[in-house]
């Protein structure tokens, strides 16, 4: 039986992880799906993007990945003291790109601007942000998330 990540990681240690994402239900990932014959291989390159983009915003190092037909392998390095040396304007940008405003799907700049400048205004919020982007469990979710919602797109979620 597996075990919540909240139990198995310490938020504020660095260390190296190799999680695993499956889907449910006999969903398919990517590939062609044996039941319906539908292919879904279009969403691997969705995943791959995601991947590397939360590499990019998280305190995370990426040291492999891989794909398969019903679940994801990803091997981690979490490091929240490099999130803690970040200051507020680095993490606000992060969190914002991480989240950002977006009207009928589409990305707000002046709307992202205005809420940077919002949560830079509320120290309470932009340490929450700036917790949540050195931890493991919401390097995950912000993979999995927008995926299980039929592709990598942003979430309304901030």
């Amino acid at each position: 039986m597996t075990s919540a990540r909240s139990l198995l990681v310490d938020p504020e240690s660095p260390g190296f992880y190799h999680c695993i994402s499956r889907c449910v239900r006999r969903a398919w990932l990517c590939g062609l799906d044996p039941y319906n014959g539908t292919s879904y291989e279009h969403r691997r390159e969705w995943v791959e993007q995601r991947l590397l983009e939360l590499a990019e915003i998280f305190a995370v190092g990426l040291y492999a990945y891989a794909v398969m037909s019903n679940h994801v392998h990803v091997v981690v390095r979490i490091n929240p003291g490099a999130a803690a040396a970040w200051s507020d304007e680095e993490v606000a940008a992060r969190w914002i790109r991480l989240f950002p405003a977006t009207v009928n799907g589409d990305v707000d700049q002046e709307a992202c601007r205005t809420k940077e400048q919002t949560l830079l205004g509320n120290a309470e919020r932009l340490a929450l942000c700036r917790q949540r982007l050195g931890n493991l469990s919401w390097f995950m979710r912000s993979l999995n998330e927008p995926i299980a919602g039929e592709g990598v797109r942003s979430s309304n979620v901030a």
